[in-house]
């Protein structure tokens, strides 16, 4: 009960911070040129293929747009999953605001388990969001629906899970700065690994294959997002690997159940480094 009444609080003061409403009205900016460059470019493919005819190719072409506008919300969700949760415990250190909550009959763990909440339920909301109007978009102007997009936007929301325990692990320890340094390095880390993972794929150079899978273990970020792709595309293109989204090396379930168990041990140790930490 206390973790849930401090995930509110948790939602409500995140709510109020400039960011998060700087984030929407740009994520609403963001949903209105995309949905305006779709609508130019389905006009346009529907004046060279026909309002019917090679109905199969203009899918292509919607199902890789779909995902290039879910590329960018993916990444806009880190970055507000980041920004929002960073300081939230780093920074009520640091001030000593967070013996106000320790002051009352509430566990550590409870503080933390709440503080959780209130960023996931915000952070998915966003996602909700973006997400969801992107889908929307492609929908509403074209009629095309992508397979599994449910999967990809659940795959999607455990991104903000790992990311999330992450911050709240850093935050037990470190400043806000050097907490905000550790997730972007780590994101960086994953991301560009993962890169060197399809191109390595796609050059059959096992290697660069390697060097990826390592750095997917370090830090699995990318392979949520990857699988999220995976899901999104046509059979078409999952089987050819034609697509920037696709690679010939995509990350199995096993690798989605070691992000999520990531996330959790992460999440243990923030919950155990809080506890036993002198405030």
């Amino acid at each position: 009960m206390s973790s849930l009444i401090i995930a509110r609080l948790t939602f409500r003061e995140a709510s109020r911070r400039w960011i998060l409403w700087v984030a929407i009205l740009l994520g609403l900016v963001f949903l209105t040129i995309y949905s305006l460059g779709f609508y130019e470019i389905q006009k346009d493919i529907t004046r060279q293929y026909g309002a019917q005819a090679a109905r199969l190719q203009k899918n292509e072409i919607y199902n890789f747009i779909l995902i290039a506008g879910l590329y960018a919300v993916n990444f806009l969700t880190i970055m507000m999953t980041v920004l929002t949760s960073v300081n939230t415990l780093s920074g009520e250190i640091e001030s000593g605001t967070i013996q106000t909550l320790l002051s009352k009959p509430v566990r550590r763990w409870e503080i933390l388990t709440g503080k959780a909440l209130g960023f996931v339920g915000m952070l998915a909301l966003y996602l909700l969001m973006m997400g969801g109007g992107v889908i929307l978009a492609v929908y509403l102007i074209s009629g095309y629906t992508a397979p599994n997009m449910f999967l990809a936007l659940g795959l999607m929301v455990c991104n903000i899970l790992l990311l999330l325990s992450v911050c709240l692990a850093g935050g037990t320890s470190l400043s806000t700065l050097a907490n905000g340094g550790l997730v972007f390095g780590m994101y960086g880390v994953a991301f560009i690994g993962g890169w060197i993972e399809q191109l390595g794929a796609f050059l059959q150079n096992q290697t660069a294959v390697n060097i990826g899978i390592i750095s997917s273990l370090i830090f699995p970020s990318e392979v949520l997002w990857r699988r999220a792709a995976f899901e999104l595309e046509s059979p078409i293109v999952s089987a050819l690997g034609v697509s920037p989204f696709s690679s010939s090396s995509v990350p199995s379930p096993l690798m989605v159940g070691y992000a999520l168990l990531y996330a959790c041990l992460v999440f243990v140790y923030a919950i155990r480094r809080f506890s036993q930490r002198d405030l």
